[in-house]
């Protein structure tokens, strides 16, 4: 019997948790599922100045930590981020989502590949009679730049900050951190991170070990791939593992 049934994502084409409730019937063990390459939601304090700027993307980097212990590595993204009105989209931001969980803050590089504390001072000594917006529009998207001079700048001319109030602002384009709230959900999650746990599959075949003629494939299984079609080529080949190998023993 292969199983490949899919994970939760996207019911309204039928998918359902048919292949988990499987494995669990048959001893397996299955990763707790989540939302993956999904968008992220905020609280309603946050949407309120989100809101404004519904549709506007800008190139950012996101740093997200894969794994634990000696395991760990820092992954970055860097590519588009788009607002929405519930929260951020974009494939930075789904990329990101298959990494985040619920309590975690996500910073945002506004400037990636630039050193934002140089790059506002050489500013601010190029222009001295410039406003603090005048500054962050050479940097950022002009709503954005609004939003940004309303919530860490003073109003006046950059000649009259001083340099620490400006190394701030850096730091916050650098590495804005925002708290999202939650995810659009398996509604709009384009794969399901979790499953079941490849630890009781055969990883020649996709065999469960201990259930001899129980085949788990693609996104049943916990491997979840970035953007790009990783995921359809990991559901091609592992089902073609499995059909093999059934192909195999009916002779």
């Amino acid at each position: 019997l292969i199983v490949a049934t899919g994970g939760l994502s996207i019911p309204k084409l039928g998918a359902t948790g048919r292949a988990h409730d499987l494995a669990r019937r048959f001893g397996l063990r299955v990763v707790a599922p989540a939302p993956a390459l999904v968008p992220l939601t905020f609280g309603a304090q946050d949407r309120e100045w989100m809101e404004p700027l519904a549709g506007l993307s800008v190139n950012v980097g996101i740093a997200c930590r894969s794994g634990t212990g000696r395991h760990a590595r820092e992954v970055i993204f860097r590519d588009g981020m788009v607002f929405t009105h519930r929260g951020l989209s974009g494939p930075a931001i789904l990329q990101a989502s298959s990494y985040w969980q619920p309590g975690q803050a996500l910073d945002i590089d506004l400037l990636p590949g630039v050193d934002a504390g140089r790059r506002v001072l050489d500013i601010k000594r190029d222009r001295p009679r410039a406003g603090g917006l005048a500054m962050l529009s050479m940097l950022l998207p002009q709503r954005l730049a609004q939003v940004f001079a309303q919530a860490y700048l003073p109003e006046g001319q950059l000649a009259g900050m001083p340099d620490a109030v400006l190394t701030a602002v850096a730091h916050q384009l650098g590495a804005w951190r925002l708290n999202p709230h939650g995810t659009e959900g398996y509604v709009k999650a384009e794969v399901t991170r979790g499953g079941v746990d490849t630890d009781g599959l055969s990883s020649r075949d996709m065999e469960a070990r201990d259930v001899p003629g129980l085949f788990m494939v693609g996104e049943a299984v916990d491997v979840t791939g970035w953007l790009g079609g990783y995921n359809f080529q990991w559901a091609w080949s592992s089902g073609h593992a499995a059909g093999q190998a059934v192909a195999e023993r009916s002779g």
